[in-house]
C-alpha cells in the first residue's frame, strides 16, 4: 500500500486505503472485480485476471509491489500516484480497466487456456458495445493463448478488436523481472504519447 508519509504530502486519501487479512486473501479466490469500464475511453487497460489480492479489496492490481500505479503516473496517464482504491478517478481522463478472465485465482498460471480462449470471446464483446480507441493488453503471454496469435509483439498490433486498436504491453506484476520500472514506463509512455497523437 502507499504509506502514510506520502498520503500526508496531499498523495493519497489514506482513510479509503485497508490491507485485508489473510484469511480475506485466501477467501477471495473465484471472486470478481468490478470493471472499471465506460463508452468512449481512450484506453481501456486489459489485465490477465485479477490476484487474490484484488479479489479481497474489490479493486483493480491491488497488491502491492504490482507496478501499475507506479508505471500509469511515471508514463503521464495520471498527475499524481494513485491507490488502487482511487481507481474510479481513471474515468475522467478516458482510461478504464478489464480483464480477460474474470476470476480471481493466486497466479494467474493456474487459468486454464480454455478460460482465456472463453474470456478473449466475452471480451471482444466487451470492447465492441464500448468502443475504447484502444485495448491495451497487460501480459503477452496471455494474449497469444487467448487469441490464438503466437508471433505477436509488444506495441501496437496491425489489427484491431472490433474498431479499437490493439497494443500489447507487458504484465506489470512485481513478479515480471524481465521489464524493471523504465521499461515499463518507457512502453507505457508509447502508448500514451500515440494516444495523444492520435497514431
Amino acid at each position: 500500500m502507499i504509506e502514510k508519509s506520502r498520503a500526508a504530502q496531499g498523495k493519497v486519501d489514506v482513510s479509503i486505503l485497508w490491507k485485508p487479512t489473510r484469511e480475506q486473501i485466501a477467501a477471495a479466490e473465484n471472486r470478481k472485480v468490478r470493471d472499471l469500464i465506460a463508452a468512449g475511453l481512450k484506453v481501456l487497460f486489459c489485465g490477465i485476471n485479477p490476484g487474490l489480492y484484488s479479489g479481497a479489496v474489490g479493486h483493480h492490481f491491488a497488491r502491492p509491489g504490482n507496478r501499475f500505479w507506479p508505471t500509469l503516473h511515471a508514463a503521464g496517464f495520471t498527475d499524481r500516484l494513485l491507490s488502487p482504491f482511487e481507481e474510479r478517478e481513471l474515468l475522467a481522463g478516458g482510461w478504464g480497466i478489464t480483464n480477460i478472465v474474470d476470476r480471481a485465482t493466486a497466479s494467474a498460471g493456474m487459468l486454464t487456456s480454455e478460460e482465456l480462449i472463453a474470456g478473449a470471446r466475452r471480451l471482444e464483446r466487451k470492447v465492441r458495445r464500448h468502443r475504447p480507441r484502444v485495448i491495451a493488453f497487460l501480459g503477452i503471454t496471455s494474449y497469444r493463448t487467448a487469441f490464438g496469435k503466437a508471433d505477436v509483439k509488444l506495441g501496437r498490433q496491425e489489427e484491431r478488436l472490433g474498431e479499437s486498436d490493439i497494443w500489447i504491453l507487458p504484465n506489470p506484476s512485481g513478479l515480471n523481472a524481465h521489464y524493471q520500472i523504465a521499461d515499463l514506463t518507457r512502453l507505457f509512455k508509447e502508448l500514451r504519447l500515440a494516444v495523444r497523437t492520435g497514431g
